[in-house]
């Protein structure tokens, strides 16, 4: 199941925020999908799974729009 979340018109460091409350309600091994419109949250999301130990198995951008899919570690 992915559940998302829609940053878009946030900026720094609101996504990572809404993201890290978000993940708590995910279940281990499940997916969120954040949508931004921050450029810099690309940076900010690769250092937010380094940190976490989820994995960010996507990271794409189009239309100005940046799609990032998490995997909640177990």
């Amino acid at each position: 199941m992915t559940t998302t979340l829609d940053t878009k018109g946030m900026n720094c460091p609101l996504p990572i925020l809404k993201a890290k409350k978000a993940l708590k309600d995910v279940a281990s091994g499940e997916t969120l999908q954040v949508l931004s419109t921050d450029p810099g949250s690309v940076k900010d999301f690769e250092a937010f799974c380094r940190s976490t130990g989820n994995e960010l198995v996507e990271s794409s951008e189009a239309d100005g729009i940046f799609t990032y899919m998490i995997k909640k570690s177990a």
